[in-house]
């Protein structure tokens, strides 16, 4: 099969289950991973011949984008803040929100000498691994309740050529002394589960469907379940002046300031990411 009707077959397939601006992007994000063609490539070589084993590619690609699988677990990587990482089912897809939550921190952390972070929930490693790549004198430290996830960010930080100690930990279990004094951090991040159980039908198919339940959701009674614990364990772990950096939902970015009030927190900054909505937060421990 020549590439012109190739693209024309896929275009065919998946008419009716996305936009087409989306399907013309799946097909360019798997021809340049397949045939190795970025988008003019693929213009100027539309009578090139696809062979079977790469035309098969591109109809299990199809068959599972039918099923909603996001393209970035049938690609097995994605990319964030310019570094590539492995992404499966056992692990959310990062997102661009997320990255602007790295920039901050990277941007509040750059001029130090030495630097010690822990990532909580860590899952695919972006964070972690993002921030020890751009902060060669941090020491990182991440933990996650999923030994899957764990594999796969320790699989990641080897690919990226970054040091990061991965910790097979429970946030909700761990006692508030986690560390001894000497130990404590200069910086602790989240990007814990915050959607609730009621906001599942803002969600698209295929999130819902294929990304980890226990890395996204959480009861409506208890939506700060994990701030909770996290700013808790803060309280004893960060260093006097150390920040605490979290992603949050957009509707609860009141409630996480009073969280941070509570414990006395202070230089409490909420932050909007790129679409306007409340994302971000920062606090400062006490000197």
């Amino acid at each position: 099969m020549i590439l012109k009707t190739l693209r024309t077959y896929f275009n065919s397939e998946l008419l009716g289950y996305y936009p087409d601006t989306e399907i013309s992007s799946f097909f360019h994000i798997l021809s340049e991973h397949i045939l190795k063609l970025n988008q003019i490539n693929i213009a100027l070589n539309l009578y090139q011949v696809v062979s079977g084993k790469k035309y098969d590619k591109f109809q299990t690609a199809i068959d599972r984008l039918k099923v909603y699988q996001p393209i970035q677990y049938i690609l097995g990587q994605t990319e964030f803040y310019g570094l590539k990482f492995k992404v499966n089912d056992s692990v959310l897809i990062p997102r661009p929100e997320t990255e602007e939550l790295v920039d901050w921190i990277i941007k509040a952390s750059i001029s130090k000498d030495k630097i010690r972070i822990l990532d909580i929930g860590t899952g695919s490693g972006c964070i972690a691994i993002s921030l020890a790549k751009h902060l060669p004198n941090a020491k990182v430290l991440a933990l996650d309740i999923s030994s899957k996830a764990l594999k796969v960010a320790q699989e990641n930080a080897k690919q990226n050529d970054v040091d990061v100690e991965f910790m097979h930990k429970n946030i909700l279990s761990i006692p508030n002394y986690f560390l001894d004094s000497q130990d404590r951090f200069d910086i602790i991040v989240s990007n814990p589960p915050y959607v609730r159980q009621s906001e599942k039908t803002e969600m698209k198919p295929n999130v819902l469907e294929n990304e980890p339940h226990i890395a996204l959701f959480v009861d409506d009674d208890d939506a700060l379940q994990f701030y909770k614990a996290i700013v808790q364990l803060s309280v004893n772990n960060l260093n006097k002046n150390g920040m605490l950096f979290f992603e949050i939902n957009e509707y609860l970015g009141n409630e996480m300031i009073k969280l941070l009030q509570k414990f006395e927190f202070e230089n409490i900054d909420l932050k909007q990411d790129l679409f306007g909505k409340d994302r971000m937060i920062k606090a400062t421990k006490k000197a």
